[in-house]
């Protein structure tokens, strides 16, 4: 087994690090020894985060590519978790919206990897980790742009792997299901109404309805995953996407979506039509919230 700090002397550039997953992330990548480039649009959280781990803030919107082209290029480890999501069917989804998930979760870890990737090629070693979802894998209705997105990460991590390959770079996704952070847990109370079954029920009955393990995925698990993918034993694993989905293979349509459920899309866990969270922070101003509280 590795030292605790193996990855002292290096650079690990974290999207959407002020909260949730990217903060667990940073945390983590911290403790292992590497300098964090703590990167989010809300700069109150991320200096925070940054000065608990003794990281360096970079207050980015990453929906501006001309933002995301100013952070920096000497990152030996890149995780690319930042995100957002909103609920509609295809037929009602706002394409602005669309658009914007787009320019969020696919061009931006596409400009970082661009900018990044010379440097670890220069050295001979570098690692990525794309926090994408078992969205990435599969989809559920009233998600098109999420899907999209998460689909078209992991197609750009698999092309990372191909090319990197010769440089000592790898590259792989990690596929979530359910994890445990305040945009999860806040709408407990609004699924059980909607079910009308007890609050304590809906995590197992709702959220975890097809996974074998009946608990929320916890941050500091997901980050565990992408701390391991940079250690020195897993240099041969590259193009991958490791589910953790507690053994069920991620959500699943149920019965009554294409109609009753039609008009509350947001039962399968989603933000309700109107609001949507991000870890790189809300539209106009929002509340920022973490990216993959949901698959």
């Amino acid at each position: 087994m590795v030292g605790a700090r193996f990855a002292t002397g290096r650079k690990a550039l974290v999207t959407g690090a002020a909260s949730g997953i990217g903060r667990a992330c940073a945390e983590a990548f911290a403790a292992a020894g590497a300098d964090v480039y703590v990167v989010d649009r809300a700069e109150r959280a991320a200096k925070e985060v940054a000065a608990a781990i003794g990281g360096t803030a970079l207050v980015v919107d990453l929906s501006d590519p001309m933002a995301v082209d100013t952070l920096p290029d000497d990152a030996d480890i890149v995780v690319n978790n930042a995100g957002l999501q909103h609920v509609a069917p295809v037929h009602e989804f706002p394409p602005e919206r669309f658009a914007l998930i787009q320019r969020v979760m696919v061009e931006a870890p596409f400009r970082i990897l661009r900018r990044t990737l010379p440097h670890m090629y220069a050295q001979g070693w570098g690692r990525v980790v794309n926090i994408s979802s078992v969205h990435g894998l599969r989809a559920s209705a009233y998600k098109s742009a999420y899907v999209a997105a998460k689909h078209a990460l992991e197609g750009l991590s698999k092309v990372v792997a191909l090319e990197g390959a010769a440089h000592g770079v790898t590259s792989n996704c990690i596929n979530p299901g359910y994890v445990r952070t305040p945009l999860v847990e806040d709408q407990i109370a609004g699924q059980a109404r909607a079910h009308g079954i007890p609050s304590a029920d809906v995590v197992d009955q709702v959220f975890l309805e097809h996974t074998a393990i009946k608990r929320l995925i916890e941050p500091a698990e997901v980050a565990a995953a992408a701390l391991w993918l940079c250690t020195e034993h897993t240099g041969y694993v590259t193009g991958a996407s490791l589910p953790l989905d507690g053994g069920g293979g991620g959500p699943r349509p149920r019965p009554g979506d294409g109609r009753a459920d039609r008009k509350k899309p947001w039962l399968d866990g989603g933000s309700q039509p109107g609001p949507f969270a991000a870890a790189h922070g809300g539209p106009n101003g929002s509340t920022p919230s973490p990216r993959m509280d949901e698959p």
